[in-house]
């Protein structure tokens, strides 16, 4: 049997093992393995409501290892180092353990063909002291960080609040000047847009859980943006509506703002300002792992993306593919395709159908170019209502969604990504356990 390695399980990296896995691996047509450096699987999308406790991580990430075997495909946990494409292996780093102890020693995948889908990380571009003072929001692992410190600043708050009613005069009016929760986000994106809202929806509940007193007026959030406009992949009037919505609920929304530097609690912008808070969070661009510098001659862009043709196939080795973010395929309209969680879901999809055929035994010229189709933008702002832009298929100009249709629209690209992975019958089933887990676990995860 071929090997097909897929290194990467985000979105696009798991679909296209279980689509292999269904295909080739059922049939024994191909081993499929997945790598990924994490045991489970998240909706990178969602985050952020991992990150305010909206979501629990434990009830809603997937294992690799027990997918792949509904699924028909093997599961390697490791981070690849470099690739050597002469010999046509894949090579892991050891795994290590809590207490620091070598799990797993390194390895070499072998391969046939080989799908890259890394993903991306935020992009910090070289900002002094962003990595030892701001939190990514890039893993699970780092939205529960956030998350942990987000509850103990509210915990002091509250106890602060106790102090309030029973102390001095003095002390009360110090308190009222000093005594709020501050969070910082650099990033006017949607995870900046969808943090910021979150935490205010996440305030409101905290009180009906023993935090006392807390309500809106207990936080303040400040958003950073370097450009003119939040969200600039929405139209300007949708732009200017989710700016209005944010500092309705209490957000201090900064355009034209850029950070230069990062310091403990602090945020020092071009002309010089302080931005003080006790929470930091960095949201602003994208970019791949420096790792793919590493890959044997691979041809990259300047944000380390691997170039491929149309057929998802890289420029230099047509038995290794590219998906998803880490994928820098340019469209006609001269742009690249836009790092999102719908391009690599198409990109799946269309690596999948290409794969197929060179184990059909068709020509390289038969594999059908990928043309990215862009289905909107759709922005969350937690409870409080949703919006944005979808394509429209009788008209130029998309079609602008507000409110319960647009929250709805929202939520069903997350089913969508779902039913790529478990079908019909199972998403069926998880959504009638979402709905009771809606009235039988608490409204936020608090440990």
């Amino acid at each position: 049997m071929k090997n097909v390695v897929i290194v990467g399980g985000g979105a696009g990296g798991i679909e296209l093992a279980t689509f292999l896995g269904d295909k080739l691996g059922r049939k024994k047509q191909a081993k499929v393995t997945l790598v990924d450096r994490n045991a489970t699987h998240l909706w990178k999308p969602l985050l952020h409501e991992i990150a305010t406790g909206v979501m629990d991580d434990g009830t809603d990430s997937l294992s690799y290892r027990a997918h792949g075997k509904n699924h028909h495909f093997s599961f390697e946990q490791g981070s690849i180092t470099r690739i050597n494409r002469e010999q046509k292996y894949v090579e892991l780093a050891p795994v290590y353990g809590q207490e620091g102890d070598m799990l797993v020693v390194a390895r070499r995948i072998p391969y046939d063909y080989l799908v890259i889908a890394i993903g991306s990380k935020s992009n910090d571009f070289n900002t002094k002291g962003v990595a030892d003072n701001c939190i990514f929001l890039d893993s699970s692992d780092q939205a529960l960080r956030f998350q942990q410190r987000m509850l103990e600043l509210f915990l002091k708050f509250s106890e602060n609040r106790v102090l309030d009613d029973i102390g001095e005069e003095e002390f009360k009016q110090k308190l009222v000047d000093e005594s709020k929760v501050n969070i910082a986000i650099v990033g006017g994106g949607a995870t900046g847009v969808e943090l910021t809202a979150e935490l205010y929806h996440a305030t409101e509940d905290l009180s009906s859980y023993g935090y006392g007193k807390i309500d809106n007026s207990c936080l303040q959030v400040t958003l950073v943006e370097a450009g003119p406009r939040l969200l600039p992949a929405l139209p300007e009037n949708l732009s200017a509506a989710v700016l209005d919505e944010l500092q309705e609920m209490g957000a201090n929304v900064k355009l034209n703002t850029m950070i230069t530097e990062a310091q403990p609690n602090t945020l020092i912008t071009k002309d010089g300002e302080e931005i003080k808070a006790d929470l930091i969070v960095w949201a602003a661009g994208v970019r791949t792992s420096t790792v793919t510098q590493q890959f044997d001659g691979l041809e990259l862009n300047r944000i380390n993306q691997l170039v491929v043709k149309d057929t998802l196939q890289t420029t230099v080795d047509d038995s290794i593919f590219a998906i998803g973010d880490c994928a820098a395929l340019m469209q006609p309209n001269g742009k690249l395709v836009p790092p999102r969680a719908q391009a690599a879901h198409q990109m799946a999809k269309a690596c999948a159908k290409n794969i197929f055929a060179l184990f059909e035994q068709k020509p390289l010229k038969a594999l059908k170019a990928f043309k990215y189709n862009d289905k909107g933008t759709l922005v969350s702002l937690s409870s409080f209502t949703a919006l944005g832009s979808i394509s429209n298929k009788f008209g130029k100009n998309p079609l602008t969604v507000q409110g319960k249709f647009a929250q709805f629209a929202y939520v069903s690209l997350y089913r969508m990504h779902q039913h790529a992975l478990h079908g019909c019958i199972k998403i069926g089933l998880i959504i009638l356990v979402d709905k009771l887990n809606h009235y039988l676990k608490p409204r936020l995860k608090l440990h």
